[in-house]
């Protein structure tokens, strides 16, 4: 999720090389997500599940990232990526839920990894539970906060550390599938294969892992995100193709390893990070200590990443008046001030919600997933616009770029259904206060705040939000 310590210390004036550009996607999707996985599709899936999971998301997301890299080429003059491509194509208002979407999950992101340091401090100290208890939101509470302060220092000093955990984050991740292969059981990743009875059928246990695929491939589009400071457009595609090829095994791995160290129901069973738990069961306490740690220094990238990612976004689209002026502004140390407030106030939020949610990780990992959505299907139906040549401009693409672009929204078009109705309420109770944002931004300007289509968008949104609310409150939906 987000970007690497290269991104973050470059001037927003300087220009990112190829390599730069695929170090932004791999540590973007290298992140703590990483670490749950065993435990989550242990509890949707069997290892035939797993298998049709990770190539259905594979195959999803490797069209995703070929259409930002068309894109990228095909409309260089758009900047900022996902909300771009979101208002080129659909118009300010529903570019604008873009931009506010993608940053609301990245927000939303940021509590997962809270949730996920106070879990794994948990099995040493107990009053932090899983990290949902009132002492373990407390202490996220501050580091939320301490983080900030770090970063309106200016970027160069949350570089400093992000630098040392891009790489150091990944050394767990690798000892722990190659040490998973040494103790590898084929017996007990046979009796994991077809799933135990608690999984139901396999497409329920396929679209039950959707929203976890979702979750550690966000990221994908970190390259696009900053694809203005790229030195050559092509780079952006390039570097987003070749960080998504090169983390997709790693993911794959650490799921199919882990179901042959222990029977499925076992690990489904184990407190976040299960990587930790399973590791443990292999080779004993050293093991658990070990990806621990390895989480922690993970976490502490990941979020510095991810709160500058949004805070960029907000930003990107204050600078192009889709948000309120006061957005836009930014210090002489280059922070963007204002939209980092809002971003750690959006976390701290969430982050007191989940102390009422029976399952604080999964509820901000689905979160997360869900509200990321609509701004890749906005971006894959962009992307067909282009393709065909009806975004303005008359030039069509090859028949690739349109099967690509097809392809991306049916994947996209799959994940909302998968992730049902309980998780596209949850996302419209988020996105309809939003537009509060947009008014202020329309008035600033002097213009009329709702065209008749926007005010269609508006009333499905509030119609969606108002249910949403209904359905808490009735207990039809759980969070």
């Amino acid at each position: 999720m987000a970007q690497s310590a290269n991104a973050i210390e470059t001037p927003r004036t300087a220009k990112l090389a190829f390599w730069t550009l695929t170090s932004m996607v791999v540590g973007s999707m290298v992140g703590a997500g990483v670490f749950s996985l065993p435990a989550r599709f242990a509890q949707e899936t069997g290892v035939a599940g797993a298998l049709i999971s990770w190539a259905v998301a594979g195959t999803g997301m490797l069209m995703l990232a070929f259409v930002f890299q068309n894109l990228a080429i095909r409309r260089p003059d758009l900047d900022a990526g996902v909300y771009a491509y979101a208002k080129a194509g659909f118009g300010e208002y529903p570019g604008f839920f873009s931009a506010f979407g993608y940053w609301a999950s990245a927000c939303v992101g940021n509590v997962t990894y809270w949730v996920l340091i106070m879990s794994t401090a948990g099995a040493l100290i107990p009053a932090l539970g899983e990290g949902d208890t009132v002492l373990a939101i407390v202490l996220s509470s501050a580091g939320l906060w301490g983080f900030f302060l770090l970063i309106k220092q200016g970027v160069k000093e949350a570089a400093a550390i992000n630098r040392i955990v891009t790489v150091a984050k990944l050394v767990p991740i690798i000892v722990f599938v190659i040490l998973a292969l040494f103790f590898f059981k084929p017996s007990v990743f046979a009796e994991n294969f077809a799933g135990a009875d608690y999984a139901g059928s396999l497409f329920s246990q396929v679209r039950g892992t959707m929203l976890a695929t979702v979750f550690v491939f966000l990221g994908v589009e970190g390259a696009s995100v900053y694809s203005r400071h790229a030195k050559r457009r092509e780079d952006v595609g390039r570097a987003t193709v070749t960080g998504f090829l090169s983390v997709f095994a790693v993911f794959a791995s650490v799921t199919i390893v882990s179901y042959g160290i222990l029977p499925m129901d076992q690990i489904a069973e184990l407190r976040q990070p299960s990587m930790a738990g399973v590791l443990e069961a292999a080779v004993g306490t050293w093991g658990m200590v070990f990806v621990s740690v390895g989480l922690i220094i993970s976490v502490l990238g990941a979020y510095l990443a991810w709160t500058l990612m949004a805070a960029e976004v907000l930003y990107v689209a204050a600078q192009d008046k889709d948000m309120p002026k006061f957005l836009a502004r930014a210090t002489k140390a280059d922070v963007p001030v204002p939209a980092l407030v809002l971003s750690t106030a959006l976390s701290q939020i969430v982050l007191a919600i989940t102390y009422f949610s029976d399952d604080a990780f999964n509820f901000a990992l689905d979160l997360t997933s869900a509200l990321t959505l609509i701004p890749f299907l906005l971006a894959a139906l962009f992307a067909v616009k282009v393709a065909f040549g009806r975004d303005g401009r008359g030039e069509r693409g090859t028949s690739k770029e349109m099967t690509v672009a097809a392809l991306a929204v049916v994947y996209t078009a799959f994940l909302l259904f998968a992730a049902g109705l309980e998780f596209l309420l949850m996302s419209f109770i988020v996105y309809a206060p939003a537009t509060i944002l947009f008014v202020m931004a329309r008035r600033e300007q002097g213009r009329r705040v709702f065209s008749p289509g926007e005010a269609v968008l508006l009333a499905v949104s509030v119609a969606g939000a108002v249910a949403g609310v209904v359905a808490l409150a009735l207990g039809w939906i759980d969070i």
